[in-house]
This record gives C-alpha cells, structure tokens and sequence, in this order.
C-alpha cells in the first residue's frame, strides 16, 4: 500500500474545527483507542488490491454517517440552550418575589415594635393586678395565718408529750396551709412559715427517738412506738407540691432501730478485759435469744410486715457482735483460755440450740447466711494462739513432772509398786493425761485445731523424751563419778524403763483418726532410743559389777574349780532379781541382753590369750569346762527367766567343739561350721582359739584360717545377733595370717 492510498484513509475532521491538545488524559487515551481501532479496521478493509475499487463508496458512507452526528450534536445543543434561557427567566422571577417579601416583613418588623412600645406602658396596671390578687389572697387566709405561731406552739406542745400523731396532723394542716399560700402569692415565702421546718426536724428526732427505744416501748408502751412507725409511714407516702426535699423518716426510722438495738449491747466502747471474756459471751447467750424473742413477739406487731422486724433484729445483732469480735481480736494477745472459748462459742454455742439455731425462733432469724463471727484468718490466728500458749504451758508442765520424777532417784527408799509388783510412778500416766486432755478438748473445738494439738503434743513429748534420755545421763554420770552415789540406782534404772513401756504402750492415744501411720514413727523411734540407753546404763552397771570376776578367766584355777562361774552367776543372779518387777516384753529385752553381756564378756576373757593349753588332757579340761559354764549359764537364765530360744550361752559349745578336736588336719571343717553358726566371727577370733588350743602349727593355722573364705557364705538371719564383732581380740602374729587376711 503506498503513501497516498495511507492518506486518504486518515479521518477528516469537518471545516472550521480544530484539534487541540487534550485536556486531560482520559480523552487523549480514548482519542488514541479510537486511532488504532480505525486504523485496525482499514487495514483489514483494504488488505487486498481487489477491496480499493470500493474507496469511493467507503468514504461517501463515512461523511454521511458523519454529516448524521453533527445534526444529532447540533439538535441537542439547541434543546440545552432552551432550557438553559427558561432557567434564566425563572430564576429573575423568584429574586422579584424574594424582595416583595423582604419588604412585607420590614413593614411587619416595624408594626411589632410599635405593638412592643405600647405594651410597656402597660406593665404597672399589670403589676397593679397581681397584687391586688395577692392581697384578696392574704384578706381571705389572715384569721388562719394569725393562728400559725400557736398552732406550732401546740404541734411542739405535742411532741413534747410524745402524742406523735396529733403532732404530725397538726404540721400536716399547717403545711398544707403554706402550700395553699405559696402558689397565689407568686413563691413568695412567708416569714410566719419559718417555724414549720424545726418543727418537722423536731417531730422526726422524736421518730428516731422512739424507734431507737422500740424494745422498752414495746414492752412499756407499745402505743407510743405504733404512733412513730405510723407517722414514718404515712409520711413516706406523702408528695408535697412545694420543691422541698423528702424528709425520709422511713429509713431514718429504720436506722434507728439498729442503732438503738446496736447501742443496747454493744455500744460501750470497753471490750471485755482478759479471763472476762467467757462471762461476757455467756450474757450475751442469754440475751440476744431473748432480744429476738422480745422482736418476735412485741416489736414485729407494732410495725408494718415489710419492716422484716425478727429479720432486721437478727442482722444488727450478728453484725454488731461481728463488729466487737473483730475489735477484740485487733488488741492485745488473748490468752489460751479466752481463745478458746471464742473459738468454741463462735462456732458451736452461737449457732447452736442455745442461741441462733433454737427452734423457737422462726426461719427469719437465721444467720447462717451471713457472714460468719470469724473469718478464715481469725480462725487462724486464734488457734496459732491457742497452740503456742498451750505448748508453753505443756512444755512447763512436762518439766516439772520430769523434776519430780528425776528428784526421788537419790532417796533412800526403793521406787514405789503397784499392786501386780512393777515399779511403777504416775509420771507417765501423768505426761499422757496432759497431753490427752488437751488433744481431748481441742476437739471440742473443731477437726483442724485437733489436729494442731495433737502435732504439738507429739512434738512435746519427743522433747520431754530427750529430756528424759538426757537427765539419765546425768544421773548415770553423777553415780559413777561419785558425785551423787544413789543407794538404788539400778532399780530405778529400771523403773524408769517401766516408764518406757507404760508410754509406749499408751502413746497411740496420741494418734490423729485417720492420721497416716507414720505419724508416731519420731516419738516410737524416741522411745526406742530410750529403752536402748535404759538398757545400756543398766548393762553397764552389770558390767561393773562382773568385770573384776571375768579377769581371772580363763586360768588354771578357772579349770580346775567352778568357784570362779559361781561368783559370776551368783552375782549376776543377784543383779538380775530386781528384773521380776519389770514388765514384759521389756524384762525379756533385758534378761536376753544381760544374758548376752554375761556370755561376751566370757568371749573377751577367751581371746585375751591368757591362758594356752600344754596338752591334750587340758584341751579335754577345757572343753568340759565350757560345756559345765554353758549349761550353768543356762540354767542361771532359765531361773530367770529367759527363754531358752534366745540365749547366747550354745556360742561356748561351738567353741567346745573346736577345742576338743583331736585331729588338727579337721580344724578347716570345724572353722567353716564356726562361721556358719556365727558369721561375725573373724580371723583374729579363730587365730586367737586356735592359739588356746596351743597344738596348731603354721600351716595348719594357715588352712583353718582359708576355710573362712573359701567355704560357702553363711546365710543370713535376720533373729541372729552379733557376738564375736563385739568382742575385740589380739592381732596374731604376721606369721599366722593369710595373705589376703585383714591383719596381713
């Protein structure tokens, strides 16, 4: 296609118009979207040569299509234009009649303030008018304005003769003749009225007065007290036209009667002093029943049902009672017994039949709504009080009982019996009847204040157990010194371990329901360590007494003679005859530990080496020997007492065994059945048997000795006491051990 072909296919615009630049990007935008869509079409018109044989027509089409939207564009032009010329001609006539009207409403202006003007001169008879109307008023109500100040003479004359309702019609006809003066006169206040407000103030103090006083004038004058609740009421019901504020006699009323009733029992500001206050709350048990009787029966007739008077009684004196108990619990300390008593009185007595929950009183007394005399906290604080001054004096009276008791064990005299023969005090049923009764009467109280006693009793007396343990020491040491010799210083010794058992059988009183059982395990284990020290101080007075005998065995006269087992059981049987008067099972403890203190230090006196056998005759003497003083001892101990199963004494048999061997080769078997019987026993033992039987040589030693480890392990026995690890024996010669021995 050549250039002048592109040419002709440009639009035309029409003669006379013109292209100016857009005049904003919307119409250059749209002016660009057309271009390219004619552009588009001719290109796609006139594609083939064959197609611009139809130019011609195309553009005669194209100008009378454009010819058809001038004419279109100029016939709406036209019909704008009209419209535009009939606005214009509108708009001229509503500015004609906009200032017809601005003149007219000048013309008016003028006419009111003329109007205005001539009304002033008006004003004075207008004025004229209204007093005249007011002095017709004032003509027509002066014979009953003269009568104001006496009739507020006589309605004061009233009050003070307590006739309320006579006073309060009285007020009421002269207010209402102050309302009928007011509105006539324009709100004009008379100075004649000027009583009328103190004489209503007056008349309502005697309301509250006699509201205040409702529990005497019920029972004296119920009249009077009827009188002052009715003029509360009809009062409250009473709409004044003046603009006055209510007077609310109504709630002053109500106000009254819990002041009144407040004031009755709680308004001395003196709280009760300490050890007074179990009289007080006892008054106040017998009162406040009967002052909510007197409301259920006299007070609740005299005033309307929606006074809720049993209901109002019961809420004041729980609030006021409240009130003092938080008071006294803000002062000083109580003591344990004005503690306790609160506690018990505020919640067992105070809602109990005798007071708030009685039958007699009726469902609008009840209080267990409310909140309650004590809170949680003062809870807490009384029964923190109640257990510190409790345990103070628990602590000083379990002293003092110990004191007694530790104070008769220098007399001359013997302890004291009971009927059956025990020694026997009254210190422990003394110690537990203390703590007892306090856990006792704690749970009068409530669960959580006996579970604080009953811990602090059981933390008093596993002090008063050390206590206990501590002042035998003492006493023990005392004795032995010669500081203080006591001429019975065993039995009392044993005594005390009667004390022992009588405690420890009777300490589960002590024991909380439903307590977990590990709750006595500090004051069991206490005991126990105690029955141990009893045990051992009196061991070792047996000791003393058997040590010198024992230092002469083994020896030849030893063989020779029993002289030497007679003295010991002599004396041991002496020492052990005061063991009747204790009882069981602590006396078998104490026999079977006797006994085995009796048998040790025989073992210490064998292994001391003292004596060594020449030969074989006297191997025989002394295995005999050992079999006589194991059945002495037993017999001595089955006199005694002691069962059999128990004893000790069958260790010398087993070592009679040993010594009375013959073949020395055996002594590997004997050893190991040695240690099977006795698995405490060690080395240094058997060194120090085999060297009593005096015939062992080195090697012989060296194999009996390797029998204690190569031999199978001893069982173990939880019955079995130890024997041999507590009797010390002298270290062998280095040549006697074995290699890997304790002693190599």
């Amino acid at each position: 296609m050549d250039s002048a072909t592109k040419d002709e296919m440009q639009p035309s615009l029409p003669p006379g118009s013109s292209c100016p630049g857009p005049e904003w990007p919307e119409q250059e935008r749209a002016e660009r979207l057309a271009r390219g869509a004619a552009l588009k079409w001719a290109s796609g018109i006139f594609y083939r040569p064959e197609q611009l044989a139809r130019l011609g027509q195309y553009r005669s089409r194209e100008v009378q299509r454009t010819c058809s939207l001038e004419a279109r564009i100029k016939s709406v032009v036209q019909s704008y234009l009209e419209g535009v010329k009939t606005g214009v001609w509108q708009l001229a006539q509503a500015s004609e009649a906009v200032r017809g009207a601005r003149e007219a409403l000048g013309q008016a202006h003028g006419l009111l303030q003329g109007a205005a003007e001539a009304t002033q001169t008006l004003r004075p008879l207008r004025e004229q008018v209204v007093q005249h109307k007011q002095l017709q008023v004032l003509s027509q109500l002066l014979p009953r304005l003269w009568a104001v100040p006496a009739a507020v003479a006589h309605a004061r004359s009233l009050i003070d003769a307590r006739q309320l309702l006579e006073a309060y019609v009285c007020l009421r006809e002269l207010e209402q003749l102050q309302e009928e003066t007011w509105a006539p006169l324009g709100g004009l206040e008379l100075a004649v009225f000027e009583g009328l407000g103190p004489l209503a103030e007056a008349l309502g103090q005697a309301v509250e007065a006699a509201a205040g006083a409702a529990g005497r004038l019920a029972r004296e004058d119920p009249a009077q007290l009827v009188a002052a609740v009715r003029v509360a009421e009809v009062d409250a019901g009473y709409t004044a036209s003046l603009e006055l504020a209510p007077r609310g006699w109504r709630q002053r009323c109500l106000q009254a009667l819990q002041e009144g009733l407040d004031r009755t029992h709680f308004g001395t500001p003196l709280l009760p002093e300490p050890g007074a206050l179990a009289g007080w709350l006892e008054a106040l048990r017998v009162a406040l029943p009967a002052e909510l009787a007197i409301a259920e029966a006299l007070v609740a007739p005299c005033c309307p049902p929606h006074y809720k008077v049993v209901q109002l009684w019961a809420h004041t004196l729980h609030s006021g009672l409240r009130r003092c108990l938080q008071q006294l619990l803000g002062g000083p300390e109580l003591g344990a017994a004005d503690a306790f008593t609160l506690l018990h009185w505020a919640l067992h007595v105070y809602l109990g039949p005798e007071m708030m929950g009685s039958l007699e009183l009726g469902p609008e007394a009840d209080v267990s709504q409310l909140e309650p005399l004590l809170t949680p906290e003062n809870i807490e604080q009384l029964e923190a009080t109640f257990v510190a001054q409790i345990q103070a004096n628990v602590a000083q009276w379990l002293q003092k009982a110990l004191d007694g008791e530790v104070a008769e064990w220098n007399r001359e005299q013997e302890p004291g019996t009971d009927s059956s023969g025990f020694y026997h005090s009254p210190m422990p049923a003394i110690v537990l009847q203390i703590l007892e009764e306090n856990i006792r009467v704690s749970s009068l109280v409530s669960e959580s204040l006996q579970q604080r006693v009953q811990g602090m009793a059981l933390s008093e007396l596993g002090t008063f157990l050390r206590s206990f343990s501590d002042a035998l020491i003492r006493f023990s040491r005392d004795h032995a010194r010669g500081e203080a010799m006591a001429p019975h210083y065993v039995p009392y010794l044993l005594a005390t371990l009667n004390h022992q058992s009588a405690l420890s059988s009777s300490v589960s009183v002590l024991q909380p329901d439903g307590a977990a059982s590990g709750a006595l395990a500090p004051v069991e284990t206490a005991l126990d360590e105690l029955q141990r020290r009893i045990c051992r101080l009196v061991l070792e007075a047996l000791l003393a007494e058997l040590q010198p005998l024992f230092a002469a065995l083994p020896s030849r006269r030893w063989l020779s003679s029993p002289e030497l087992l007679d003295d010991v059981c002599e004396r041991t049987a002496r020492f052990c005859q005061d063991f009747r008067r204790v009882r069981n099972p602590a006396a078998q403890l104490l026999l079977a530990e006797a006994e085995r203190t009796v048998v040790l230090q025989y073992l210490r006196a064998l292994m001391q080496g003292r004596l060594v056998c020449r030969g074989a005759d006297e191997r025989t003497q002394v295995a005999e020997r050992l079999q006589q003083d194991a059945a002495q001892l037993r017999e001595l101990f089955l006199g005694l007492g002691l069962e059999e199963s128990v004893q000790c004494a069958p260790v010398l048999l087993a070592l009679r065994d040993l010594l009375n061997l013959r073949d020395p080769m055996l002594l590997g078997l004997e050893v190991a059945g040695l240690r099977q019987k006795f698995p405490d026993v060690s080395e240094d033992h058997v060194s120090a048997l085999l060297d009593l039987r005096g015939d062992v040589s080195r090697e012989q030693r060296l194999a009996a000795l390797s029998s204690l480890q190569v031999g199978p392990q001893p069982s173990p026995s939880a019955g079995r006491r130890a024997l041999f690890s507590l009797v010390p024996a002298p270290a062998p010669a280095l040549s006697s051990c074995l290699p890997s021995g304790p002693c190599a």
